[in-house]
């Protein structure tokens, strides 16, 4: 057990052995700045004052020569060697309504929802919930650190966590998932945490733009979103994109949702037009966010809008965002990589 002090806010708190520090800081209801929690992003830096710590991933992508020389770590990663002081900007924003916790999940169910996005859905062995967009941390067999991974069910009790993970070519994480993970499998867990979640006082039409894996929270955001009562009433607008038809998945499971096709509104997009395998298609092609902005145009200043995807997407989605002026309280997006 070490402590961790933070003069200019005048707090400490206790990090467990295997913890990092900003992972600890989150479960003693802390406002740690961070997003991707696997060392990727680098929001959760912090300048070590005393102490000494090491990396739980070698070599985070996210630290710079800059970083070293300054004394700053990435918070996610770091591994406390006994007590330290540091410096970092606590902010209420990154409190979160569930307090993150480790635990283990055991498989139930596997979903095969297209060629390469899988359903994994986890009995927990300590309950905990999450607010729809949110995602965990999963340890997969064999594979040195913990990958985050989005929740695509909706659940007031915590008693399962479903993942709409996409398989990546040559991953060793999905790769240990798709290839070794059976039925009766138990798998660490942690979390919940992110901040792209359904925000329910929000008196605006909501739109969600996914690509990929990223349909699992989105999905978690629609279902969540069309039970409510807060946003009854609200139109909720998916768009999905995929390189080619066989790609493309998400509108069996809004059908579900009361009020599809009244005011739940399902679009795919596909981008790999010259593909075969596209012959025939007659939707929507392109790039999800240039069928967003030409779907919606001005109106998209006044909606909230949720995002999920690969990096690309990510990034062009948020530029089309920033062009079309959405205030960035409007902006809701986790960085994944």
């Amino acid at each position: 057990m070490a402590k961790i002090t933070i003069p200019a806010a005048n707090v400490s708190y206790d990090v467990s052995e295997g913890d990092t520090i900003a992972r600890a800081a989150t479960r003693a209801g802390l406002g740690f700045p961070y997003d991707c929690n696997v060392g990727e992003c680098g929001n959760c830096r912090f300048e070590l004052l005393e102490g000494e710590v090491t990396y739980l991933r070698e070599n985070p992508p996210a630290i710079n020569e800059r970083d070293v020389q300054r004394k700053r770590y990435i918070g996610c990663q770091a591994l406390p060697h006994g007590d330290c002081t540091i410096k970092v900007p606590l902010r209420d924003n990154f409190k979160s309504k569930f307090i993150p916790a480790r635990t283990s999940g055991k498989l139930t169910e596997m979903i095969d929802i297209t060629h390469d996005i899988r359903e994994f859905r986890f009995a927990l062995e300590q309950p905990n919930g999450f607010l729809p967009g949110q995602y965990g941390l999963i340890a997969a067999p064999g594979v040195n650190g913990a990958r985050a991974y989005s929740m695509c069910n909706v659940t007031s009790s915590g008693e399962q966590w479903h993942f709409q993970i996409r398989r990546v070519p040559n991953g060793k994480a999905t790769t240990s998932l798709f290839d070794q993970l059976k039925v009766g499998d138990t798998v660490g867990l942690d979390g919940p945490f992110g901040m792209a979640y359904l925000r329910e006082d929000a008196p605006r039409d909501i739109l969600c733009l996914a690509g990929g894996s990223g349909l699992s929270p989105m999905i978690s955001i629609s279902r969540a979103a069309a039970a409510s009562e807060a946003l009854e009433g609200r139109n909720i607008h998916f768009v999905y994109g995929g390189r080619t038809p066989r790609d493309i998945c998400g509108e069996e499971m809004l059908k579900e949702l009361r009020g599809f096709g009244e005011r739940i509104h399902y679009t795919p997009v596909i981008s790999m037009t010259d593909d075969p395998s596209s012959a025939g298609w007659t939707g929507k092609t392109g790039f999800v966010h240039d069928v967003a902005e030409n779907m919606f145009g001005e109106k998209i200043a006044q909606m909230e809008v949720y995002f999920a995807g690969p990096p690309l997407m990510a990034q062009a989605v948020m530029k089309m965002l920033i062009k079309a002026k959405l205030p960035a309280s409007q902006m809701h997006f986790d960085q994944f990589y």
